[in-house]
């Protein structure tokens, strides 16, 4: 959750997180040419979230962004209000942590991974994955529960 200014370190941190919940009120902002200093860390992951171009203007110019402006580019994912959002934050946490560990825990991995590997690599590496993943209970209930609604919806002749 970013409310407020998340500047210099501040603003890295936010750049660490899988996911950005910002208010209109938020400022970003990453100063560290202003004294002299690079922001060589915190760029890898810039990078990740924004693209070049994006991240060259905040790197280079020092400038402040606001919450909206930081979800129109790419760098924050959700923007709500100052009074909702511990709420609209609290609801999203609720709602990952009611999905399977395992395939969180694996699709974060593909993030770190892939981006580094050819496409050929990549590819045999997402379906070693997807045969690791088959295996867990999580993914068996998940598929069985699946079908079982789609059955009740009469949509079970379509799965096959």
């Amino acid at each position: 959750m970013v409310d407020g200014y998340a500047l210099a370190g501040g603003c890295g941190i936010a750049s660490v997180c899988d996911l950005i919940v910002t208010t209109d009120k938020a400022q970003f902002g990453y100063t560290e040419v202003k004294i002299g200093f690079i922001p060589a860390i915190v760029m890898i992951f810039l990078l990740k979230r924004v693209s070049e171009t994006h991240a060259k203007d905040l790197l280079l110019t020092s400038k402040f962004i606001s919450g909206e402006e930081a979800l129109k580019i790419g760098f924050a994912n959700y923007l709500t209000t100052q009074n909702e959002l511990e709420t609209f934050t609290l609801k999203l946490c609720e709602d990952m942590n009611k999905l399977p560990m395992s395939s969180m825990s694996l699709t974060k991995e593909m993030f770190k991974n892939i981006s580094s590997m050819s496409f050929e690599a990549a590819l045999e590496y997402a379906v070693d994955l997807n045969a690791i993943t088959r295996m867990t209970d999580e993914c068996r209930n998940g598929v069985r529960n699946f079908l079982t609604k789609s059955k009740s919806k009469n949509y079970g002749n379509l799965i096959r």
